[in-house]
């Protein structure tokens, strides 16, 4: 039945009848929109929400759990493993949109997987032992053959990804890479009454936060976007901070979010960009994502997660750093290393060739490891999750 319906029966079947909007996914969230491109059949394969129907019916094409494909003539298939929250449905609509955009008879399957940190919303990702919390199951399904490729927000990924996986080949161009400080009458930094309570988990954002403000409080706040926001409104804090990508990704800027400077907040390495990671050895995966790429973006981000590689630090660290590739082939590094308290700290810039970036980051890792960084870099903890 599915090879004779029409593009708009499959719209309607996942509850719009339009070409446009958000389309319900299986499990009651919300999957990013996808643009139309007029076209005599559809993009990539579209999510469909299972409502029942006979054989007759356009809606017994949705697949059971998963997302349904349907392509009139039948082209490669490029599985997409994501993550089930807003955000992440997002990233990865955007990815598949792209992809669709760059190679017309390419289809786009997308798997949902429940990682051990949306399982866990509660306790602080710095006290949770191992790393990888929003990636590993995806990297299993990589490595297990059940989806080709894996769309993360590029900060979450550990800079050692598993033997047989590789990120990092293809970078989108970067979003803006500043947090923002959230309050409800959408206070400055400098304006938050003395001894503020800020809601935030991370141990960078934290010390950095003390760093300029000795004052402040801090109570742990995990959980999606809109629980944090929630959480900020019932009153729990009188602050906290997001990254402004994600907001803007998901349409939730507004007055009460201020941006941060990064010389007051520099971000983590990869904030605002999204890491695609495949197995090593597709190289029709890397030849599909050849087109998303955007060098400044990829050489920048290969600088930072060089740095943090070779530092052996991880979220539990107070570690901001940013590179800036300026598209004519130089790029700058800044990096800060801080003590949890933010009273002791250690702040370096390094430049070098763009081509280099690998290079240029370990450069500046081992400047700092020479000026005694190892003392405020957290040790590992043993990984539990595998």
């Amino acid at each position: 039945a599915a090879g004779q319906l029409k593009p708009h029966d499959l719209y309607r079947a996942c509850g719009r009848d339009r070409l446009d909007g958000w389309h319900g996914s299986p499990k009651g969230g919300r999957v990013a929109p996808y643009r139309h491109v007029p076209s005599t059949r559809p993009r990539f394969a579209l999510p469909c929400h299972p409502r029942g129907g006979g054989a007759a019916d356009p809606r017994s094409a949705c697949g059971e759990g998963g997302f349904s494909l349907w392509w009139p003539r039948m082209g490669q298939v490029l599985r997409i493993g994501t993550r089930g929250s807003r955000l992440a449905t997002w990233q990865t609509g955007w990815v598949a949109s792209h992809l669709g955009e760059a190679h017309p008879d390419l289809a786009v399957r997308v798997i949902e997987f429940r990682t051990t940190g949306d399982r866990d919303r509660a306790t602080p990702l710095a006290r949770l032992p191992g790393t990888g919390f929003f990636v590993k199951e995806l990297e299993r399904a990589l490595l297990d053959g059940q989806a080709d490729l894996a769309v993360h927000s590029m900060k979450d990924v550990p800079t050692q990804v598993p033997d047989g996986l590789e990120v990092g080949a293809a970078v989108p161009a970067r979003a803006d890479v500043r947090d923002c400080l959230v309050t409800p009458a959408g206070l400055a930094l400098e304006d938050l009454p003395q001894g503020a309570v800020v809601g935030s988990s991370s141990p960078r954002r934290r010390a950095m936060l003390l760093a300029a403000r000795p004052d402040l409080g801090f109570v742990d706040l995990r959980g999606n976007v809109e629980t944090r926001l929630g959480k900020l409104e019932s009153g729990l804090c009188d602050a906290t901070v997001l990254a402004r990508a994600g907001l803007e990704r998901l349409g939730l800027l507004d007055e009460r979010m201020m941006p941060v400077p990064t010389d007051r907040l520099l971000p983590a390495a990869g904030q605002g960009a999204l890491g695609l990671e495949f197995r090593s050895e597709d190289t029709w995966v890397r030849e599909a994502l050849a087109p998303l790429d955007h060098a400044p973006s990829r050489q920048a981000v290969a600088a930072e997660r060089a740095l943090v590689r070779r530092l052996g630090a991880g979220c539990r660290t107070p570690l901001g750093v940013l590179g800036r590739a300026d598209g004519a082939g130089r790029l700058a590094l800044d990096v800060w290393l801080l003590a949890p308290d933010g009273r002791e700290s250690i702040r370096r810039s390094a430049d070098g060739a763009a081509a280099d970036a690998d290079a240029v980051g370990t450069e500046l890792a081992e400047a700092l490891l020479a000026d005694g960084a190892a003392r405020l870099i957290a040790p590992p903890t043993e990984d539990l999750h595998d």
